[in-house]
Order: structure tokens, then sequence, then C-alpha cells
């Protein structure tokens, strides 16, 4: 029943990406999943294809100049992440947990690694990212994402999806660029 709309959704996004931007309509990257495992996340291209691949966007100079202009509002409302649902189908991720590290945060990682937050499935979304997403400093977010794995519950999940709806409707706590460019 929802995979038909999602499927329409899916295929405009990609349509759309695709004929405003030179390169493919999805973006594959290496990330870090439950017990560090590495796992290829799916997710829609928001930059152009010459942009760096393997460096956390908030931490790039001038972050603005690599994200196309459908990437700006694809980003906003988080529809980037949309593809994830792939990763899920495949036992990659869950809808609720920490988000995948990229494969070379080494250091997000091995914070995790002290709360125990790298032994609960990566999720699309999580108690780190409903609580400060890119403003958090990797410290603060490795502690709430340990939070999380030590509070798993159906009510944490619910406030999470909750938290998240409105979050993203107010594209709340996204930072792009090392400068703070964008919103927060």
């Amino acid at each position: 029943m929802v995979f038909l709309p999602l499927s329409l959704v899916l295929a405009v996004l990609a349509l759309i990406i695709r004929l405003t931007s030179k390169g493919p309509a999805f973006f594959k990257q290496r990330r870090i999943g439950r017990y560090r495992n590495e796992f290829l996340i799916y997710k829609f291209r928001t930059m152009y294809v010459d942009a760096p691949s393997d460096m956390p966007t908030h931490l790039l100079s001038n972050a603005a100049s690599h994200i196309t202009p459908v990437g700006r509002f694809i980003r906003k409302y988080s529809l980037d992440e949309l593809p994830q649902i792939i990763n899920i189908l495949r036992g990659e991720m869950s809808f609720i947990g920490p988000r995948p590290a990229l494969w070379n945060q080494f250091d997000l990682a091995d914070e995790r690694d002290r709360y125990h937050a790298n032994d609960v499935m990566p999720g699309i979304t999580g108690w780190a990212q409903v609580t400060g997403r890119d403003e958090l400093p990797i410290p603060v977010k490795a502690e709430r994402d340990g939070y999380y794995a030590r509070n798993i519950s159906f009510l944490l999940d619910v406030k999470i999806l909750f938290m998240t709806f409105f979050n993203v409707l107010a594209a709340k706590g996204v930072r792009e660029g090392a400068s703070g460019e964008g919103r927060k």
C-alpha cells in the first residue's frame, strides 16, 4: 500500500535530479554499520559529481558551491535519505538508530564504541539527529547515540519519529559547511 506512492515519489525525484544536473540520480557511499561493519548507503545525489565524496558536508569550507540548486531543496527536507529504504530492506539499516558514520569518520566511530552505539542497527533518523543533528560536537553526538542504544523502546522510537517529522518540516539542525551555511 505504501510502496506505490513511495515508488512514485522516488521516481519523480530521480527524474528531476537527472534532468537538472549531470550524473546519476543516486549516490552510494561507504558507511559504518552495526558492529562497525561497512556497507554502501544509498542517497539521492544532491551535489555536483565532482564534489568531495568522502567528507561530511558540514566540514566542507564552501559546501554551498558543491550543492546543486535542486539538491538544496532535497537536502532541506531530508528527501535525499529516502533511498535508504533499500538499505532497510537489505537489513543494513533500520528507520531509527544512530546515523551511520562515513567509513573514514574514525573519531565518531571510536567515540560511539565508548557508549556501545555501534552495537545497534544504524537508522535513517535517531536521537542525536532530532536533538541537534549537524550542530552537535562528536562527543555529544556519540553520547546521545549511546543513550538511544541503552534505551531502545517502542515509545522512544515513536518520539523520535514525531520529532523527525517536525524537525524536517522546519529544516532544524541542518548545517551546510564548516562555516555553518544553511539553516539552524
